[in-house]
């Protein structure tokens, strides 16, 4: 479990689909004056260096934010996501990219609650560094699961709670779930947004209709699923074809965001020629 480091696949295409959602997000919480408080279950290590050997192992930034760093006419999701990483990196090339933690900090206002839990301890210590002595930032070594309770609802009932886990562990799907269905129990009308990999597992196959379940059930204005596939699976049928995310009570502006965005990703982002992307949303939305 602890075995999972962010920065071996920073950036990547994965990254590209959960950063690019979160932005839009944010940016919808900001129309209003009210508070908002960002829980994120599972934080890493807040940035990190594309240059570094993790980063480069695999290079797995190369098949993501790289592809959309020079793309020109991107639709306006993407082109704020990028926009972002840009001001977190402003030199000239591609050497930084910014974790969950960095894209909501950069976003939010004076008002707003940051709260990252991370339980790697190298990954902790890295990023409570980062926000030390920041009042509005609070950073804990230890479960996000469990730490939900503590944090939901906000005080300004106004809110995002992303679920980002490595799962690594299968465990980790059937926590998601329970997960999701404490925090709209607590929070009926917050956003919770999780993010997932498309693997050829049950468990990933299932996560979606589990979610479903639970947002028909508890939220208050409805889900939207949003799917990107990028690659195949090798001849042993291993590794991450794409991911997904599931939004419950997502803004009403992110359905067209996503469906100008996706094929673009589709295009930009496609290893294969079955590369391809899926947009479900609720009844009503």
């Amino acid at each position: 479990m602890l075995a999972y480091r962010h920065a071996f696949h920073a950036g990547n295409h994965a990254d590209v689909l959960k950063h690019a959602v979160l932005v839009a997000v944010l940016r919808h919480l900001n129309l209003k004056d009210k508070a908002w408080r960002l829980v994120d279950t599972h934080a890493g290590a807040g940035a990190y260096a594309l240059q570094a050997a993790a980063a480069q192992k695999h290079g797995e930034y190369r098949q993501g934010i790289a592809r959309l760093w020079q793309a020109p006419d991107l639709p306006p999701l993407l082109a704020d996501y990028v926009a972002q990483v840009r001001a977190f990196d402003p030199h000239d090339g591609l050497s930084q990219y910014p974790g969950s933690p960095r894209f909501a900090r950069a976003l939010m206002r004076p008002q707003d609650q940051l709260r990252l839990f991370e339980l790697h301890p190298t990954d902790h210590a890295l990023l409570a560094e980062q926000f030390a002595g920041d009042r509005q930032v609070i950073v804990q070594h230890g479960d996000g699961f469990a730490g939900l309770k503590s944090q939901l609802p906000p005080p300004s009932r106004r809110g995002l709670l992303l679920m980002d886990p490595s799962y690594e562990i299968k465990t980790d799907y059937a926590a998601v779930v329970a997960a999701a269905r404490e925090a709209l129990t607590r929070f009926a009308e917050g956003i919770v947004m999780i993010w997932y990999p498309q693997l050829d597992l049950r468990e990933s196959a299932q996560l979606p209709q589990r979610l479903k379940a639970v947002a028909d059930a508890q939220a208050k204005k409805g889900w939207l699923h949003a799917r990107l596939t990028v690659a195949e699976p090798n001849e042993r049928g291993f590794g991450m074809l794409g991911s997904g995310l599931f939004v419950a009570n997502p803004p009403y502006t992110l359905r067209a965001q996503l469906q100008a965005a996706l094929p673009v990703l589709v295009r930009l982002l496609g290893q294969f020629a079955g590369a391809g992307q899926r947009l479900e949303v609720s009844a009503g939305l």
